[in-house]
């Protein structure tokens, strides 16, 4: 008798992934590290989002700088001066930025990376995400506050 072939298996598909769900958030909310801050004073300066909320005697600020964004070009026109004269200090969160010094230093940060920027310095936002800086501030005495130099130094 000869051996009879059974019906033919069919492959399996391998299973498709389903959209991980994340509980109390529809896809139309954003990503975490770019929703409303809950707490936080919302401002709007030349296409940058900044929240901010007292924290002791600091404050903390997220930025969003969104893609293309060059500090030169859209916040020069809006604070008046030639170079962002604030220090920022805490961590870029997302995204890559590029800044430069006068004396032509450059620095690149790309996310997740700790950020010490000194006064006096122009910015850009590097790549087509936008960039969210997480910084810890003083108003006017965070450089005395933190130690920084008060304008670039070459290293």
């Amino acid at each position: 008798m000869a051996k009879g072939k059974g019906p033919k298996k069919k492959a399996r598909r391998p299973a498709r992934a389903s959209p991980r769900k994340v509980p109390g958030r529809s896809r139309a909310t954003p990503a975490p590290r770019i929703a409303p801050l809950r707490g936080a004073v919302r401002k709007d300066l030349g296409g940058v989002r900044l929240e901010l909320g007292p924290a002791g005697s600091a404050r903390v600020k997220r930025f969003v700088y969104p893609a293309g964004f060059r500090w030169s070009v859209h916040m020069k026109p809006v604070v008046k001066t030639d170079l962002c004269m604030h220090a920022h200090v805490g961590y870029l969160e997302a995204g890559a930025i590029r800044i430069e010094y006068p004396d032509g230093y450059v620095e690149k940060f790309v996310a997740p990376q700790i950020v010490a920027i000194a006064p006096g310095h122009d910015g850009a936002v590097i790549g087509s995400r936008p960039a969210v800086l997480i910084e810890v501030d003083f108003e006017g005495r965070t450089v005395e506050r933190l130690g920084l130099p008060p304008a670039h130094q070459r290293t």
